[in-house]
């Protein structure tokens, strides 16, 4: 993977909003990169600590947090994103109104 693809993916997610959320097909879409959104993943799992990327506004397409193999970063996830004030339905997801709009 290129790291300069990586670079345009956490550009895109510096883009997203306070408060907002996107998907990763959105993020790769936004980068110049439709269809990678395992990329995308790849990218933020890869994210060196005290980025400063707002990784946890990165959601998948039905809006749930992603699970995670080992630790509890999809906790603190959820807790990132309610402390921004995004609400979660009765299912866990993240409710469409708080996703950004792309092209898609």
């Amino acid at each position: 993977m290129s790291e300069s693809r990586w670079k345009k993916f956490y550009q895109a997610v510096r883009n997203v909003p306070r408060g907002r959320v996107a998907s990763y097909g959105q993020i790769a879409e936004l980068a110049g990169f439709e269809g990678h959104a395992r990329q995308v993943g790849y990218a933020l799992h890869a994210l060196p600590a005290n980025s400063g990327v707002p990784w946890h506004r990165v959601v998948n397409a039905k809006g749930e947090i992603s699970p995670r193999s080992a630790g509890d970063s999809h906790e603190l996830q959820r807790m990132l994103l309610e402390a921004e004030g995004v609400k979660f339905d009765g299912k866990g997801r993240v409710e469409r109104r708080y996703f950004i709009h792309s092209k898609t």
